[in-house]
């Protein structure tokens, strides 16, 4: 029988379904909500073709900027290793929302759902929609940097048209990921080249220790804190399979072994392509760049420089489809805890796409486009999946003291959670103390989950109204959306293909159920 929430597609005739069931541990499906596996290309992120500038210009010195790299893949594989246990223990989807809520309680991983919600993602989406535009747009505008609504417009047709994409078809969208990844690795391949030749013909003066240490402006170790939360943006992903723990096959042995090779080999390549950027520009020119590979290929490729662009762009196409692909997994777990409305975990009747999900985080996406600074924007995610990092982190440790027996297969030494918290805090605390406003504001909006998780979530018996308007709403938006919610299905008729969903528990309302009884999506 498949597993939990896992139907191939559901028929047009399934009767419109209420909020999904408590959790329950599933037996291993492959898939959850009937979404396929995780896209190719999402751990080597679009993030390094943006944040080189902002590395560079919070570190202050080129040396200094590569050190950052560097211990910025060290972090992250150790946080990488402590949410390897946690994966494991806890073996639900969701990554860290999932941990959170388990050890900490409904309200800590609300709270990380309702940012993620709000701004991680959104603000994600529109960084690397932001990116695709600058490097589409730049070559027009050799002389200056292309104007701000034309970064914004294009921005948005990338994010509608890759909206529709994601709605129309898994397929799709699945296909789009592997050949716009395609661009991506041929661009950070081409800048690695470059630069080893360039090092070959003995243009390495910025590497040279007496020079990659000039600082161009004085050292700030709250600047230096920025410079990590730049960095860590281009990281972002490496948490990514957390997200899917029930559908890897093996995850005892593959969630492991992923990090092991995936992160090092990450770490080399932002490595060696932020040395390669120095190799042709200086800091200065560096800093003066919005699309600094396209700086990087008119440089050195000459008539051949309009690759650079194209595949940086190919690139950044494929980084927001891969996030829009990938959010409707944290929708899922959060609706079928009951955190967040059962719409927005729903999938259409016959595409089997979450159509809510996608058109919800579309709509917030094109808010944050609003600001189309890309690198406050970065220090603003980057402080808000910080925070929640070191919360998931710190509770590996309470979750030793308070189930010391339970079944880990994978266990780490406690040292290397110690080490990612101290290093958590000072980025925290230094980062607040640079950019109170920016860091202070993602604070805010956290806080702003509280009254609505005790209103939404903890307040369970709400007047009979507003329970029956939240329902007219479920309903309404299923109409609109043609979606259902998917609970487990069944074979019809002995195990012929056909699959009908069965519905995940009664009606809020008799007279409601009633009503919609025999209704169609």
């Amino acid at each position: 029988m498949p597993g939990l929430y896992s139907p191939s597609c559901v028929r047009a005739g399934s009767s419109l379904l209420p909020p999904p069931p408590p959790c329950t541990r599933s037996p291993g499906p492959p898939n959850i909500a009937g979404f396929p596996a995780l896209p190719r290309g999402n751990i080597i992120g679009s993030g390094i073709f943006v944040s080189p500038k902002g590395v560079m210009e919070n570190a202050s010195s080129v040396g200094l900027a590569l050190i950052v790299w560097i211990i910025t893949g060290v972090i992250t594989a150790i946080g990488a290793l402590c949410y390897a246990e946690l994966g494991v223990t806890i073996p639900k989807s969701g990554g860290d929302y999932s941990y959170v809520k388990d050890i900490f309680g409904g309200l800590a991983g609300f709270l990380r759902l309702w940012i993620a919600v709000l701004v991680i993602y959104p603000t994600n989406q529109a960084v690397i929609a932001l990116t695709f535009s600058n490097y589409v747009l730049q070559p027009l505008f050799p002389t200056c940097f292309p104007p701000e609504t034309g970064l914004r417009v294009l921005a948005a047709i990338c994010l509608l048209l890759l909206t529709w994409v994601n709605c129309s078809s898994v397929r799709w969208a699945t296909r789009v990921q592997d050949v716009f990844t395609a661009g991506k690795l041929l661009a950070l391949a081409l800048i690695i080249i470059m630069g080893i030749v360039q090092i070959c013909k003995g243009e390495y003066y910025w590497l040279e220790p007496a020079n990659a240490f000039e600082p161009f402006q004085d050292y700030d170790v709250g600047l230096i804190a920025l410079a990590f939360l730049q960095g860590s943006f281009a990281y972002g992903g490496w948490n990514f399979l957390n997200y899917v723990t029930e559908e890897l096959v093996d995850p005892y042995v593959n969630l492991p072994r992923a990090i092991f090779i995936s992160i090092p080999l990450v770490t080399f390549v932002y490595v060696f392509a932020n040395i390669a950027y120095v190799t042709a520009m200086s800091p200065q020119e560096l800093l003066a760049s919005n699309a600094v590979a396209v700086t990087f290929g008119e440089k050195l490729l000459g008539v051949m420089a309009w690759i650079m662009p194209i595949s940086v762009a190919l690139s950044t196409f494929g980084g927001v489809n891969g996030s829009l692909f990938t959010s409707s997994r944290l929708f899922f777990a959060g609706a079928r805890e009951g955190h967040l409305p059962s719409l927005l975990a729903m999938i259409h009747v016959k595409r089997c796409t979450p159509i809510p999900a996608l058109l919800f985080t579309c709509l917030s996406t094109l808010l944050m486009l609003c600001t189309s600074d890309m690198y406050t924007l970065i220090n603003y995610v980057g402080f808000i999946n910080y925070l929640f990092y070191g919360v998931t982190v710190a509770g590996q440790i309470v979750l030793r003291y308070k189930q010391p027996d339970i079944h880990r297969p994978i266990k780490i030494s406690l040292i290397w959670p110690v080490i990612y918290l101290i290093f958590w805090a000072f980025l925290l605390i230094f980062s607040l103390y640079s950019e109170p406003i920016v860091c202070g504001i993602g604070l805010a909006i956290m806080l702003t989950g509280v009254p609505v998780y005790f209103l939404g979530v903890y307040w369970e018996n709400k007047p009979q109204c507003i329970n029956a308007f939240v329902n007219k709403m479920t309903y309404l938006g299923q109409k609109l959306c043609v979606v259902v919610y998917p609970a487990e299905s069944k074979d019809s008729d002995g195990g012929e293909e056909g699959e009908e969903m069965t519905e995940a528990r009664s009606p809020l309302s008799k007279a409601d159920g009633d009503n919609h009884k025999s209704a169609d999506c």
